[in-house]
């Protein structure tokens, strides 16, 4: 199983995940022709893709997912609630299937399982995933302000993870954000601070871990070198061991192996 990033941050997100043919893709902030740019980046056209999977109704999360879906028929796995929050960006002339799903239960789609986890952000019923293959768990965990002992059971023992540092809590204080916002954006429903996400994988199982990838980077709140140091220093590793998902490049390949 192997994974790369369209992007990552407040101005789109994406993260495809494969496993022999079986090609999903998790989320979809991104314009239709950038879209598409940016998965040919990664040698694949969007007719491959075997699914989309949402995670909640944000704009930068969903901005492409129904355009994408009605072009090529691909189908599409969300919550109730989120389809609830999109029913707006869904054409009239629909070619793709809609599969809602419990923020519980485990489900295949070919060759990869997913299971599912419900997360505290403020959005109607978010989700994040578990990728699995029989052999390898990629866990994926952005758009959370706090965490909970569920997500942390879910995250423990991954081969490969993605988790969100999405802010400095000093920069985000000293910022230029509007006071309503840094208090949504640093409270229990906004986003993880790399302070808070280096804890929370200070409590998790870390021993078969592969690769560890920074997401969703505030660009006016954050620095590279920040999330870095915040997660290196959990793992006890090098901080050039911290991959990070860049808002306009994402991240390349990563084999699970």
């Amino acid at each position: 199983m192997r994974f790369a990033s369209l992007g990552s941050g407040s101005a789109g997100n994406g993260l495809i995940v494969e496993k022999h043919t079986t090609r999903l893709l998790l989320d979809c902030g991104f314009g239709l022709r950038d879209t598409t740019i940016r998965i040919n980046r990664l040698g694949l056209e969007p007719e491959q893709l075997t699914g989309i999977l949402v995670t909640h109704e944000h704009d930068d999360h969903t901005a492409g997912v129904f355009k994408l879906a009605n072009k090529y028929r691909i189908p599409i796995w969300l919550t109730h609630g989120t389809l609830t929050m999109s029913e707006r960006l869904i054409p009239k002339q629909r070619h793709f299937e809609i599969h809602t799903i419990d923020s519980h239960q485990r489900f295949s789609i070919a060759d990869v399982e997913i299971q599912p986890y419900p997360v505290p952000h403020d959005a109607r019923e978010p989700v994040q995933y578990l990728f699995e293959d029989g052999q390898y768990k990629l866990g994926v965990l952005t758009d959370t302000g706090s965490s909970t002992p569920h997500i942390e059971t879910m995250l423990n023992a991954c081969h490969g993870l993605i988790l969100e540092c999405n802010h400095d809590v000093e920069m985000l204080r000293n910022g230029p954000y509007i006071w309503s916002l840094k208090q949504r954006v640093g409270g229990r429903l906004g986003h993880l601070d790399n302070a808070s996400a280096a804890a929370l994988l200070s409590r998790l199982d870390n021993s078969k871990l592969q690769h560890i990838i920074a997401a969703h980077l505030s660009e006016k709140n954050n620095a590279p070198e920040l999330a870095r140091a915040a997660l290196s220093s959990s793992l006890n590793c090098e901080s050039e061991w911290i991959g990070i998902a860049e808002q306009a490049q994402g991240f390349g390949w990563r084999q699970l192996s």
